[in-house]
């Protein structure tokens, strides 16, 4: 069984089975005959050791990739981060701890409510006509000015509204709370206790890292942060996210099955979904971006998978991945 460099994975002392790292490699083989050609890589670990890893189409081990919205669930870790350091509360406004907001709508919005996609606001990323559309928030001269400017469109807290407007807010609330850069703030309190040292986020018209995604690592980097929710927030022996936070940010939060055939319920920017495999019902917490790309977290078998996958706005992205998922926990 191979491990990864990092000293949090060289600690592990339990060790997979062989027959299971084989058993896992088989059924990353068979996606050779993928005929979509945008498929890049699956990284496995168990018990914090790589198990079994598979790369495709030209993506290298330590080549970073965009995994798109999964970045919003990286966004979550840093609001608890801030959390923690007593910078943020989730019961304040958005206008609280970023003065620009306040006044708007956005800035009356809690916390809570932006981290469960359920800020009231006209926000709705699979309408191109809703106001607060992803598509037009990336075309903004002015970003702040266009978050000001969005309408309120439900009572907050009561309707659930997949949307980038929300986690985008929620990394600039991180930024001046912090009084640092998304990215700069996101090194020191997360990536580098990880080890994480390469990275690439996307960036708005005014240079600001995006918090709603576009946040690119290695597939083993992506692996980390999976780890480290599997872990409660631990890193060796370094508490790195408040577990507290960690349980926060995957409770089942808001039931979305009826909207997303991919998930049963939505967290702080995190989904949960429960699979029954072989009459057993397992838990999966997840991060996920378009294309198929995921986060995948099962603690019932202390295991993280991690796909990365260049299926943008194709819809079998998603579906691809979930039966790897599938054919995964089958192979146990």
């Amino acid at each position: 069984m191979r491990r990864l460099s990092q000293p949090f994975l060289l600690l592990v002392s339990l060790y997979a089975p062989c027959a299971l790292a084989a058993s896992l490699e088989q059924v990353l083989q068979k996606l050779d005959s993928d005929g979509h050609g945008d498929l890049r890589a699956v990284v496995i670990l168990r018990d914090g050791a790589l198990v079994a890893e598979r790369y495709y189409n030209g993506q290298a081990h330590d080549g970073l990739h965009d995994m798109r919205s999964a970045g919003k669930s990286v966004t979550a870790l840093l609001v608890g981060a801030a959390v923690a350091q007593g910078k943020l509360k989730v019961t304040g406004t958005v206008g609280q701890y970023w003065p620009d907001a306040a006044g708007s709508a956005a800035g009356k919005v809690v916390l809570d409510d932006l981290l469960t996609m359920r800020s009231g606001l006209a926000a709705f990323d699979e309408d191109a006509a809703s106001p607060g559309n992803e598509d037009k928030l990336d075309e903004a001269a002015d970003p702040a000015a266009f978050v000001r400017g969005v309408p309120a469109a439900t009572a907050p807290g009561t309707v659930y509204r997949y949307n980038s407007l929300g986690s985008y807010i929620a990394g600039r609330v991180v930024e001046s709370a912090s009084g640092r850069d998304l990215d700069a703030y996101a090194s020191m309190a997360l990536f580098a206790p990880l080890d994480i040292t390469r990275w690439h986020w996307g960036r708005d018209v005014d240079g600001r890292a995006k918090g709603q995604g576009n946040l690119s690592l290695t597939p083993r980097d992506m692996a980390k942060i999976g780890q480290l929710v599997l872990d409660k927030g631990m890193v060796r022996d370094q508490r790195v996210i408040a577990a507290d936070w960690i349980t926060a940010a995957l409770a089942p939060r808001v039931a979305i099955g009826d909207v997303d055939r991919y998930a049963d319920q939505y967290g702080y920017f995190w989904y949960g979904k429960t699979y029954d495999v072989a009459g057993k019902k397992i838990g999966v917490s997840f991060a996920s971006g378009n294309g198929g790309n995921k986060i995948y977290v099962i603690a019932a078998r202390r295991m993280v998978v991690a796909v990365a996958s260049s299926a943008y706005g194709k819809p079998y992205g998603q579906r691809r991945s979930e039966d790897i998922l599938k054919a995964l926990l089958a192979a146990e």
